[in-house]
Protein backbone atom coordinates (compact mmCIF):
# COMPACT_ATOMS: atom_id res chain seq x y z
CA UNK A 1 0.00 0.00 0.00
CA UNK A 2 1.02 3.55 -0.30
CA UNK A 3 2.56 5.92 2.13
CA UNK A 4 0.39 8.73 0.55
CA UNK A 5 -1.91 9.79 -2.14
CA UNK A 6 0.48 10.90 -5.24
CA UNK A 7 0.61 12.59 -8.45
CA UNK A 8 2.62 10.09 -10.48
CA UNK A 9 2.58 10.84 -14.08
CA UNK A 10 2.43 7.57 -16.02
CA UNK A 11 3.95 9.24 -19.05
CA UNK A 12 7.57 9.28 -16.75
CA UNK A 13 6.57 7.74 -13.42
CA UNK A 14 7.84 10.75 -11.88
CA UNK A 15 5.96 11.88 -8.43
CA UNK A 16 5.17 15.04 -9.05
CA UNK A 17 3.17 16.16 -5.79
CA UNK A 18 2.53 14.02 -2.49
CA UNK A 19 -0.56 14.72 -0.13
CA UNK A 20 -0.35 13.58 3.75
CA UNK A 21 -3.17 10.85 4.41
CA UNK A 22 -5.75 12.34 6.57
CA UNK A 23 -5.19 12.32 10.58
CA UNK A 24 -8.17 10.74 12.79
CA UNK A 25 -9.05 14.23 13.73
CA UNK A 26 -9.87 14.95 10.04
CA UNK A 27 -11.95 11.90 9.98
CA UNK A 28 -13.77 12.62 13.34
CA UNK A 29 -14.17 16.27 11.64
CA UNK A 30 -15.64 14.94 8.66
CA UNK A 31 -17.98 12.40 10.22
CA UNK A 32 -19.27 14.91 12.24
CA UNK A 33 -20.06 17.85 9.93
CA UNK A 34 -22.19 15.29 7.69
CA UNK A 35 -23.90 14.38 10.25
CA UNK A 36 -24.36 17.69 11.55
CA UNK A 37 -25.21 18.99 7.92
CA UNK A 38 -27.35 16.21 6.92
CA UNK A 39 -29.88 17.20 9.60
CA UNK A 40 -30.14 21.27 7.46
CA UNK A 41 -29.66 19.55 3.87
CA UNK A 42 -32.08 17.15 4.47
CA UNK A 43 -34.70 19.37 5.70
CA UNK A 44 -34.51 21.38 3.06
CA UNK A 45 -36.95 21.39 -0.15
CA UNK A 46 -35.75 19.40 -2.94
CA UNK A 47 -35.99 22.32 -5.04
CA UNK A 48 -33.43 23.93 -3.23
CA UNK A 49 -31.15 21.17 -3.25
CA UNK A 50 -31.40 20.62 -7.17
CA UNK A 51 -31.29 24.11 -7.51
CA UNK A 52 -27.19 24.07 -5.71
CA UNK A 53 -27.13 20.61 -7.85
CA UNK A 54 -27.71 21.70 -11.21
CA UNK A 55 -24.91 24.55 -10.28
CA UNK A 56 -22.64 21.83 -9.65
CA UNK A 57 -23.35 20.34 -13.36
CA UNK A 58 -22.78 23.56 -14.81
CA UNK A 59 -19.29 23.75 -13.22
CA UNK A 60 -18.47 20.64 -14.45
CA UNK A 61 -18.75 21.44 -18.04
CA UNK A 62 -17.22 25.45 -17.52
CA UNK A 63 -14.25 23.54 -15.74
CA UNK A 64 -13.64 20.51 -18.67
CA UNK A 65 -10.34 21.53 -20.36
CA UNK A 66 -9.05 22.29 -16.49
CA UNK A 67 -10.46 19.15 -15.27
CA UNK A 68 -8.97 17.46 -18.49
CA UNK A 69 -5.51 18.68 -17.79
CA UNK A 70 -5.33 17.08 -14.43
CA UNK A 71 -6.78 13.75 -15.79
CA UNK A 72 -4.13 13.61 -18.10
CA UNK A 73 -1.51 14.42 -16.18
CA UNK A 74 -3.01 12.04 -13.22
CA UNK A 75 -3.87 8.61 -14.87
CA UNK A 76 -2.90 9.34 -18.35
CA UNK A 77 -6.31 10.14 -19.93
CA UNK A 78 -6.25 11.32 -23.56
CA UNK A 79 -7.72 14.69 -23.71
CA UNK A 80 -10.57 14.86 -25.68
CA UNK A 81 -12.03 11.65 -23.33
CA UNK A 82 -11.11 13.91 -20.76
CA UNK A 83 -13.44 16.62 -21.39
CA UNK A 84 -16.02 14.53 -22.82
CA UNK A 85 -15.84 12.37 -18.60
CA UNK A 86 -16.50 15.81 -17.32
CA UNK A 87 -19.37 17.10 -20.02
CA UNK A 88 -20.69 13.78 -18.71
CA UNK A 89 -20.75 14.23 -15.12
CA UNK A 90 -22.13 17.88 -15.74
CA UNK A 91 -24.98 15.94 -17.76
CA UNK A 92 -25.53 13.18 -14.85
CA UNK A 93 -25.56 15.59 -12.14
CA UNK A 94 -28.47 17.77 -14.21
CA UNK A 95 -30.45 15.40 -14.68
CA UNK A 96 -30.36 14.31 -11.29
CA UNK A 97 -31.40 18.24 -10.87
CA UNK A 98 -34.23 18.14 -13.03
CA UNK A 99 -35.82 14.59 -12.69
CA UNK A 100 -34.88 14.36 -8.86
CA UNK A 101 -38.37 15.49 -7.47
CA UNK A 102 -39.94 13.56 -9.78
CA UNK A 103 -37.69 10.26 -8.75
CA UNK A 104 -38.96 11.00 -4.86
CA UNK A 105 -42.40 11.54 -5.01
CA UNK A 106 -45.02 9.92 -3.31
CA UNK A 107 -46.04 6.75 -4.24
CA UNK A 108 -49.47 5.52 -3.24
CA UNK A 109 -50.88 2.09 -2.42
CA UNK A 110 -54.09 1.33 -2.59
CA UNK A 111 -54.92 -0.71 0.33
CA UNK A 112 -57.28 -3.00 1.56
CA UNK A 113 -58.24 -0.54 4.79
CA UNK A 114 -59.98 2.44 5.18
CA UNK A 115 -56.71 4.74 5.63
CA UNK A 116 -54.45 5.94 2.66
CA UNK A 117 -51.04 4.38 2.09
CA UNK A 118 -48.33 5.71 0.55
CA UNK A 119 -44.38 4.94 0.09
CA UNK A 120 -41.96 8.31 0.76
CA UNK A 121 -38.45 7.97 -0.59
CA UNK A 122 -36.63 9.66 2.03
CA UNK A 123 -32.65 10.62 2.62
CA UNK A 124 -31.08 7.97 5.23
CA UNK A 125 -27.92 10.02 6.16
CA UNK A 126 -24.28 10.60 5.78
CA UNK A 127 -22.92 8.16 2.66
CA UNK A 128 -19.01 6.95 1.92
CA UNK A 129 -18.58 6.93 -1.14
CA UNK A 130 -14.98 4.96 -2.20
CA UNK A 131 -14.31 6.08 -6.03
CA UNK A 132 -11.67 4.66 -8.36
CA UNK A 133 -9.05 6.23 -10.69
CA UNK A 134 -10.37 5.66 -14.84
CA UNK A 135 -13.34 7.43 -14.17
CA UNK A 136 -12.24 10.22 -11.95
CA UNK A 137 -15.01 12.68 -12.33
CA UNK A 138 -17.71 10.88 -13.68
CA UNK A 139 -17.52 7.94 -11.24
CA UNK A 140 -17.98 10.73 -8.59
CA UNK A 141 -21.23 12.37 -10.30
CA UNK A 142 -23.24 8.90 -10.56
CA UNK A 143 -22.46 8.54 -6.72
CA UNK A 144 -22.68 12.30 -5.57
CA UNK A 145 -25.59 13.77 -8.09
CA UNK A 146 -28.50 11.71 -6.71
CA UNK A 147 -27.55 11.81 -3.30
CA UNK A 148 -26.98 15.41 -2.89
CA UNK A 149 -30.60 16.11 -4.99
CA UNK A 150 -31.88 13.42 -2.36
CA UNK A 151 -30.55 14.96 0.59
CA UNK A 152 -28.09 12.86 1.93
CA UNK A 153 -24.62 13.76 2.57
CA UNK A 154 -21.31 12.64 1.32
CA UNK A 155 -17.47 11.65 2.10
CA UNK A 156 -15.76 11.00 -0.83
CA UNK A 157 -12.50 8.97 -0.30
CA UNK A 158 -10.74 9.22 -3.87
CA UNK A 159 -8.26 6.99 -5.28
CA UNK A 160 -4.72 7.29 -4.10
CA UNK A 161 -3.29 8.46 -7.36
CA UNK A 162 -5.82 10.92 -8.52
CA UNK A 163 -5.63 13.78 -5.31
CA UNK A 164 -5.94 16.33 -7.80
CA UNK A 165 -9.07 15.45 -9.48
CA UNK A 166 -10.66 14.67 -6.24
CA UNK A 167 -9.51 18.14 -4.59
CA UNK A 168 -11.02 20.10 -8.40
CA UNK A 169 -14.25 18.21 -7.82
CA UNK A 170 -14.15 19.79 -3.90
CA UNK A 171 -13.65 22.93 -5.29
CA UNK A 172 -16.92 22.55 -7.69
CA UNK A 173 -18.81 21.99 -4.99
CA UNK A 174 -18.13 24.67 -2.68
CA UNK A 175 -17.96 27.22 -5.33
CA UNK A 176 -21.52 26.08 -6.44
CA UNK A 177 -22.86 26.54 -2.85
CA UNK A 178 -22.97 22.89 -1.52
CA UNK A 179 -22.97 23.97 2.20
CA UNK A 180 -19.69 22.68 4.27
CA UNK A 181 -19.95 19.15 5.61
CA UNK A 182 -22.69 18.21 2.40
CA UNK A 183 -20.04 16.75 0.61
CA UNK A 184 -16.41 16.00 2.02
CA UNK A 185 -13.27 14.76 0.08
CA UNK A 186 -11.16 12.70 2.55
CA UNK A 187 -7.70 11.42 1.77
CA UNK A 188 -8.43 8.16 4.08
CA UNK A 189 -6.46 5.36 4.50
CA UNK A 190 -8.26 2.08 4.62
CA UNK A 191 -7.80 1.35 7.76
CA UNK A 192 -9.27 4.83 7.82
CA UNK A 193 -11.85 3.64 5.50
CA UNK A 194 -12.86 0.55 7.81
CA UNK A 195 -13.26 2.72 10.73
CA UNK A 196 -15.81 5.33 8.63
CA UNK A 197 -17.96 2.27 7.42
CA UNK A 198 -18.11 1.07 11.28
CA UNK A 199 -19.11 4.67 12.54
CA UNK A 200 -23.03 4.42 13.32
CA UNK A 201 -22.90 7.83 11.91
CA UNK A 202 -22.58 6.56 8.65
CA UNK A 203 -25.69 4.96 6.80
CA UNK A 204 -24.11 3.37 3.64
CA UNK A 205 -21.33 2.80 1.40
CA UNK A 206 -20.50 2.73 -2.56
CA UNK A 207 -17.85 1.51 -3.49
CA UNK A 208 -16.57 1.28 -7.66
CA UNK A 209 -13.31 -0.28 -7.96
CA UNK A 210 -11.50 -4.13 -8.03
CA UNK A 211 -12.97 -7.58 -6.89
CA UNK A 212 -10.88 -7.80 -4.07
CA UNK A 213 -11.92 -4.04 -2.74
CA UNK A 214 -15.54 -5.27 -3.10
CA UNK A 215 -14.93 -8.16 -1.17
CA UNK A 216 -13.89 -7.24 1.65
CA UNK A 217 -15.49 -3.73 1.68
CA UNK A 218 -18.97 -5.75 1.17
CA UNK A 219 -18.05 -8.22 3.75
CA UNK A 220 -17.26 -4.41 6.04
CA UNK A 221 -20.42 -2.94 5.02
CA UNK A 222 -22.27 -6.32 5.99
CA UNK A 223 -20.68 -6.80 9.42
CA UNK A 224 -21.21 -3.64 10.39
CA UNK A 225 -25.10 -3.67 8.81
CA UNK A 226 -24.71 -0.97 6.10
CA UNK A 227 -26.55 -0.66 2.78
CA UNK A 228 -23.94 -1.05 0.52
CA UNK A 229 -23.29 -0.67 -3.74
CA UNK A 230 -20.69 -2.26 -5.67
CA UNK A 231 -19.75 -1.67 -8.99
CA UNK A 232 -16.75 -3.69 -9.69
CA UNK A 233 -14.88 -5.59 -12.44
CA UNK A 234 -15.79 -7.06 -15.45
CA UNK A 235 -15.48 -9.57 -18.25
CA UNK A 236 -17.73 -8.61 -20.73
CA UNK A 237 -19.06 -10.56 -23.80
CA UNK A 238 -19.08 -8.87 -27.58
CA UNK A 239 -20.73 -11.71 -29.86
CA UNK A 240 -20.59 -11.02 -32.91
CA UNK A 241 -22.67 -13.45 -35.10
CA UNK A 242 -22.66 -12.05 -38.92
CA UNK A 243 -21.63 -8.60 -40.47
CA UNK A 244 -22.14 -7.53 -43.93
CA UNK A 245 -18.65 -5.21 -43.38
CA UNK A 246 -16.03 -7.18 -41.20
CA UNK A 247 -13.42 -4.20 -41.09
CA UNK A 248 -16.12 -1.81 -40.01
CA UNK A 249 -17.33 -4.25 -37.64
CA UNK A 250 -14.12 -4.64 -35.99
CA UNK A 251 -13.00 -1.11 -36.03
CA UNK A 252 -15.70 -0.59 -33.35
CA UNK A 253 -14.83 -3.78 -31.91
CA UNK A 254 -10.87 -2.03 -31.34
CA UNK A 255 -12.05 1.65 -30.42
CA UNK A 256 -14.51 0.25 -28.01
CA UNK A 257 -11.62 -1.94 -26.68
CA UNK A 258 -9.34 1.02 -26.83
CA UNK A 259 -11.30 3.22 -25.11
CA UNK A 260 -9.47 4.70 -21.81
CA UNK A 261 -6.41 2.54 -23.03
CA UNK A 262 -8.95 -0.21 -22.10
CA UNK A 263 -9.50 0.67 -18.68
CA UNK A 264 -12.96 0.55 -18.27
CA UNK A 265 -15.25 -1.87 -16.09
CA UNK A 266 -17.27 -2.49 -19.01
CA UNK A 267 -15.38 -2.58 -21.92
CA UNK A 268 -15.55 -5.65 -24.53
CA UNK A 269 -12.94 -7.98 -23.09
CA UNK A 270 -14.01 -10.85 -24.77
CA UNK A 271 -14.91 -10.90 -28.22
CA UNK A 272 -16.47 -14.03 -29.33
CA UNK A 273 -17.55 -14.17 -33.14
CA UNK A 274 -18.25 -16.63 -35.34
CA UNK A 275 -16.30 -18.65 -37.33
CA UNK A 276 -17.01 -17.70 -41.09
CA UNK A 277 -15.70 -14.49 -40.03
CA UNK A 278 -13.31 -15.05 -37.75
CA UNK A 279 -9.87 -15.07 -39.34
CA UNK A 280 -10.90 -12.04 -41.47
CA UNK A 281 -11.53 -9.74 -38.48
CA UNK A 282 -8.78 -11.02 -36.32
CA UNK A 283 -6.66 -9.38 -38.79
CA UNK A 284 -8.46 -6.61 -39.20
CA UNK A 285 -7.23 -6.32 -35.23
CA UNK A 286 -3.83 -6.74 -35.99
CA UNK A 287 -3.98 -4.21 -38.64
CA UNK A 288 -5.03 -2.23 -36.22
CA UNK A 289 -2.54 -2.99 -33.44
CA UNK A 290 0.49 -2.59 -35.43
CA UNK A 291 -0.27 0.36 -36.65
CA UNK A 292 -1.01 2.20 -33.16
CA UNK A 293 1.23 5.01 -31.80
CA UNK A 294 2.43 5.88 -28.69
CA UNK A 295 1.53 9.54 -27.40
CA UNK A 296 0.70 11.67 -24.58
CA UNK A 297 -2.56 12.89 -22.91
CA UNK A 298 -2.25 16.39 -24.82
CA UNK A 299 -0.64 14.73 -28.13
CA UNK A 300 -3.68 12.71 -29.77
CA UNK A 301 -2.94 11.20 -33.05
CA UNK A 302 -4.99 9.22 -35.02
CA UNK A 303 -4.55 5.37 -33.42
CA UNK A 304 -2.80 6.73 -30.73
CA UNK A 305 -2.49 5.16 -27.28
CA UNK A 306 -1.59 6.94 -23.39
CA UNK A 307 -0.35 5.22 -20.99
CA UNK A 308 -1.66 3.09 -18.42
CA UNK A 309 -2.94 4.63 -15.06
CA UNK A 310 0.58 2.94 -13.22
CA UNK A 311 3.51 1.01 -13.66
CA UNK A 312 2.21 -1.10 -11.81
CA UNK A 313 -0.65 -1.65 -13.63
CA UNK A 314 1.36 -2.12 -17.04
CA UNK A 315 3.17 -4.61 -15.38
CA UNK A 316 0.81 -6.33 -14.11
CA UNK A 317 -0.87 -6.59 -17.67
CA UNK A 318 2.24 -7.93 -18.97
CA UNK A 319 2.35 -10.60 -16.45
CA UNK A 320 -1.36 -11.82 -17.08
CA UNK A 321 -0.12 -11.51 -21.17
CA UNK A 322 2.83 -14.08 -20.34
CA UNK A 323 0.77 -16.46 -18.36
CA UNK A 324 -1.78 -16.77 -20.91
CA UNK A 325 0.84 -17.56 -23.18
CA UNK A 326 2.13 -20.23 -21.19
CA UNK A 327 -1.43 -21.63 -20.39
CA UNK A 328 -1.42 -21.42 -24.51
CA UNK A 329 -2.44 -18.71 -25.97
CA UNK A 330 -1.12 -17.06 -29.06
CA UNK A 331 -0.45 -13.27 -28.64
CA UNK A 332 -0.59 -12.01 -32.11
CA UNK A 333 0.62 -8.62 -31.65
CA UNK A 334 1.50 -5.93 -28.93
CA UNK A 335 1.59 -6.08 -25.64
CA UNK A 336 5.49 -4.76 -25.51
CA UNK A 337 6.00 -3.02 -21.92
CA UNK A 338 7.84 0.07 -22.05
CA UNK A 339 11.36 1.09 -20.53
CA UNK A 340 10.11 4.24 -19.32
CA UNK A 341 6.38 4.89 -17.95
CA UNK A 342 2.95 3.13 -17.79
CA UNK A 343 3.13 2.40 -21.47
CA UNK A 344 1.89 -1.18 -23.08
CA UNK A 345 1.33 -1.71 -26.71
CA UNK A 346 -2.19 -2.37 -27.55
CA UNK A 347 -2.37 -6.74 -28.35
CA UNK A 348 -4.16 -8.72 -29.78
CA UNK A 349 -4.68 -12.10 -28.10
CA UNK A 350 -6.37 -15.08 -29.47
CA UNK A 351 -7.10 -19.48 -28.19
CA UNK A 352 -7.13 -18.40 -24.33
CA UNK A 353 -7.79 -22.16 -23.10
CA UNK A 354 -11.70 -21.82 -21.93
CA UNK A 355 -11.81 -22.70 -18.38
CA UNK A 356 -7.72 -21.65 -17.54
CA UNK A 357 -7.33 -19.37 -14.02
CA UNK A 358 -5.87 -16.64 -16.96
CA UNK A 359 -9.58 -16.81 -19.31
CA UNK A 360 -11.42 -15.84 -15.72
CA UNK A 361 -9.08 -12.57 -15.38
CA UNK A 362 -10.09 -9.43 -16.32
CA UNK A 363 -7.69 -7.76 -18.63
CA UNK A 364 -7.79 -4.18 -17.70
CA UNK A 365 -6.02 -2.32 -20.19
CA UNK A 366 -5.45 -2.40 -24.44
CA UNK A 367 -6.05 -6.07 -24.68
CA UNK A 368 -8.43 -7.55 -27.07
CA UNK A 369 -9.27 -11.28 -26.90
CA UNK A 370 -10.56 -13.01 -29.31
CA UNK A 371 -12.57 -16.19 -29.38
CA UNK A 372 -13.77 -18.56 -32.31
CA UNK A 373 -17.35 -19.93 -32.30
CA UNK A 374 -19.46 -21.97 -34.62
CA UNK A 375 -23.40 -21.32 -33.17
CA UNK A 376 -25.43 -19.38 -31.72
CA UNK A 377 -25.79 -21.88 -28.71
CA UNK A 378 -21.76 -22.18 -28.65
CA UNK A 379 -21.82 -18.41 -28.31
CA UNK A 380 -24.21 -18.22 -25.89
CA UNK A 381 -22.20 -20.65 -23.54
CA UNK A 382 -19.08 -18.95 -23.69
CA UNK A 383 -20.46 -15.38 -22.90
CA UNK A 384 -21.93 -16.58 -19.76
CA UNK A 385 -18.48 -18.68 -19.19
CA UNK A 386 -17.44 -16.07 -16.53
CA UNK A 387 -17.60 -14.95 -13.00
CA UNK A 388 -19.03 -11.69 -13.71
CA UNK A 389 -22.12 -10.17 -14.76
CA UNK A 390 -21.66 -6.57 -15.87
CA UNK A 391 -22.34 -5.74 -19.32
CA UNK A 392 -23.04 -7.77 -22.83
CA UNK A 393 -23.88 -7.02 -26.27
CA UNK A 394 -24.41 -9.32 -29.35
CA UNK A 395 -24.45 -7.58 -32.85
CA UNK A 396 -26.46 -9.36 -35.74
CA UNK A 397 -27.81 -8.05 -38.94
CA UNK A 398 -31.07 -9.87 -37.95
CA UNK A 399 -31.83 -8.02 -34.87
CA UNK A 400 -34.41 -10.68 -33.03
CA UNK A 401 -31.44 -13.46 -33.95
CA UNK A 402 -28.86 -10.95 -31.63
CA UNK A 403 -31.86 -10.00 -29.28
CA UNK A 404 -32.77 -13.71 -28.75
CA UNK A 405 -29.32 -14.44 -27.19
CA UNK A 406 -29.07 -11.07 -25.54
CA UNK A 407 -31.95 -12.20 -23.52
CA UNK A 408 -30.31 -15.32 -22.00
CA UNK A 409 -27.07 -12.81 -21.26
CA UNK A 410 -26.27 -13.54 -17.79
CA UNK A 411 -25.61 -9.56 -17.09
CA UNK A 412 -26.72 -6.31 -15.89
CA UNK A 413 -26.72 -4.15 -19.00
CA UNK A 414 -27.84 -6.66 -22.01
CA UNK A 415 -27.34 -4.39 -25.38
CA UNK A 416 -28.16 -5.17 -29.26
CA UNK A 417 -26.01 -3.84 -32.17
CA UNK A 418 -24.36 -1.33 -30.14
CA UNK A 419 -21.03 -1.82 -27.86
CA UNK A 420 -23.13 -0.24 -24.85
CA UNK A 421 -26.44 1.37 -24.01
CA UNK A 422 -24.92 4.68 -22.04
CA UNK A 423 -26.52 7.77 -21.05
CA UNK A 424 -27.49 9.85 -17.73
CA UNK A 425 -30.72 7.79 -17.84
CA UNK A 426 -29.89 4.15 -18.47
CA UNK A 427 -29.23 2.18 -15.29
CA UNK A 428 -25.60 0.83 -14.70
CA UNK A 429 -24.60 -2.50 -12.80
CA UNK A 430 -24.37 -6.08 -13.02
CA UNK A 431 -24.80 -9.30 -11.26
CA UNK A 432 -22.56 -12.09 -10.11
CA UNK A 433 -18.90 -10.94 -8.67
CA UNK A 434 -19.75 -7.45 -11.14
CA UNK A 435 -21.36 -6.65 -7.68
CA UNK A 436 -24.86 -5.53 -6.98
CA UNK A 437 -27.01 -2.07 -6.75
CA UNK A 438 -27.56 0.28 -9.81
CA UNK A 439 -26.11 3.88 -10.22
CA UNK A 440 -27.39 6.25 -13.05
CA UNK A 441 -31.20 6.62 -14.62
CA UNK A 442 -34.11 6.39 -12.13
CA UNK A 443 -33.25 3.47 -10.41
CA UNK A 444 -30.04 5.80 -9.69
CA UNK A 445 -31.94 7.42 -6.86
CA UNK A 446 -33.49 4.13 -5.65
CA UNK A 447 -30.53 2.94 -3.64
CA UNK A 448 -29.58 4.78 -0.71
CA UNK A 449 -33.15 5.53 0.39
CA UNK A 450 -36.03 5.13 3.19
CA UNK A 451 -38.83 3.72 1.25
CA UNK A 452 -41.24 4.78 4.47
CA UNK A 453 -44.42 3.39 4.50
CA UNK A 454 -46.76 6.30 5.13
CA UNK A 455 -50.45 5.07 6.53
CA UNK A 456 -53.07 7.08 7.57
CA UNK A 457 -56.22 6.26 9.24
CA UNK A 458 -59.24 7.95 8.07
Amino acid sequence: MSTQYRVQNPVTNEVIETFDFATDADVEAALGKATTAFREWSARPISERAAIAARVGELFKERKDELARIAGEEMGKLYSEAVEEAEFSGDIIGYYAEHGEEFTKDQEIPTFSDGTAAIRRLPIGPLLGIMPWNFPYYQIARFAGPNLVLGNTIILKDAEICPRSALAVQKIMDDAGVPEGVYTNLFASHEQVSTIIADSRIQGVSLTGSERAGSIVGAQAGENLKKAVLELGGSDPYVLLDTDDVAAAAKLAWDTRMYNTGQACNSNKRMIVMEDIYDEFVAELEKLAAAAVQTTPDKEVEGGYSALSSREAAEKLRDQLDRAVESGADLRVGGELSERGAYISPAVITDIPVGSDIYYEEFFGPVAAVFKVSSDEEALDLANNTQFGLGGTVFSQDTERAAAISRRLECGMANVNTPAGEGQELPFGGIKRSGFGRELGPLGMDEFVNKQLYYVEK
